[in-house]
């Protein structure tokens, strides 16, 4: 009955958000991304990802991964490396909010 009980906490735990994204915030943060991803989160330059519109974990998990080396940018990497876990949240709220 404990290992029951301590998987329906984990999992509950894992499952609730640590803190609501807030869009506003991560609008303000994504001005340092607007020079190669626009500022709209549409890229100008073809070999840059559009932002905008692409799912929040998905976003998320990206900024995770070049904070953690998972996944190698030299820039990228840079520029994810400050980001606490709050910023990643918001940035990728406010890109999932565009169209």
């Amino acid at each position: 009955m404990r290992n029951i009980t301590l998987a329906l906490v984990a999992t509950a735990a894992l499952s609730a958000p640590a803190f609501a994204a807030d869009i506003e915030a991560g609008k303000a943060k994504s001005a340092v991304c607007a020079a190669c991803h626009g500022a709209a989160g549409i890229a100008a330059v073809p070999m840059y990802p559009n932002l905008a519109g692409q799912k929040e974990l998905y976003l998320s998990k990206q900024l995770k991964d070049f904070k953690s080396g998972t996944r190698k940018d030299p820039v990228m990497s840079g520029m994810a490396m400050p980001l606490s876990d709050e910023d990643i949240a918001n940035l990728s709220a406010y890109y999932a909010s565009l169209k």
